[in-house]
């Protein structure tokens, strides 16, 4: 008798679980693919097209001032930089002479297509034919308020060189082939060809002064 008695306690076990597994399955598959596709697609801000909630526009803040989005360009920097070497012409006016003393004008002209600018003394140095220097360094003089010379294409400054006649002055001469002129703030020199004769190069009264610059040709 005992086999005929575990026989319906098996039988009842089984329905029960059978019944356990329609309810979750639906019927018509697996619970997990069945509950997801009944779930809506989801979105984005990009795919909606009825939200109501405004947009703020594209700059504009939202105080109502305008708000740059260009990123920050080379506008910024000064209209005008300082003049280099490649930028100029370099010449020596006629000299001016009086009281002993002979004045030349040493003038820059921009042949840039830039508006540049010279600030100060220029460098200047005399040498003969070989390049070698004759004589020392120009003295730098005090002169009117330095300020930035701005040149537009085609403008000019200049810097007065100054000299004792040296007939008077009975100082030790030289006749240089030509004057060294160095713009300020550079290192390469700009070469002009010498006709003003001789100039002092040792021995008492031999000091050759500059001037600083200012707009125009000194003419």
């Amino acid at each position: 008798m005992a086999p005929y008695t575990r026989f319906p306690v098996l039988l009842v076990s089984a329905l029960t679980a059978l019944g356990a597994l329609t309810a979750c399955g639906g019927g018509d598959g697996g619970g997990t693919a069945a509950s997801t596709a009944q779930q809506p697609p989801a979105t984005t801000a990009t795919d909606s097209t009825d939200s109501t909630e405004p947009t703020e526009p594209t700059g504009t803040a939202a105080a109502g001032t305008v708000r740059s989005t260009a990123p920050a360009t080379a506008s910024a920097r000064p209209a005008s930089s300082r003049c280099h070497t490649g930028d100029l012409r370099a010449t020596v006016g006629r000299n001016n002479p009086g009281a002993g003393q002979e004045n030349f004008p040493v003038v820059l002209t921009n042949t840039s297509a830039r508006t540049c600018t010279v600030y100060g003394y220029p460098g200047a140095a005399f040498v003969d034919a070989s390049g070698r220097q004759l004589g020392p360094d120009p003295r730098r003089e005090d002169g009117p308020a330095r300020t930035k010379v701005a040149l537009a294409p085609g403008r000019s400054a200049w810097a007065g060189l100054t000299f004792s006649n040296p007939e008077i002055s009975e100082a030790r001469t030289a006749t240089p082939a030509a004057l060294l002129v160095t713009p300020p703030d550079e290192r390469k020199p700009l070469r002009v060809p010498w006709q003003g004769g001789p100039v002092p190069v040792g021995g008492n009264a031999s000091t050759v002064s500059l001037t600083p610059f200012s707009p125009g040709t000194g003419a």
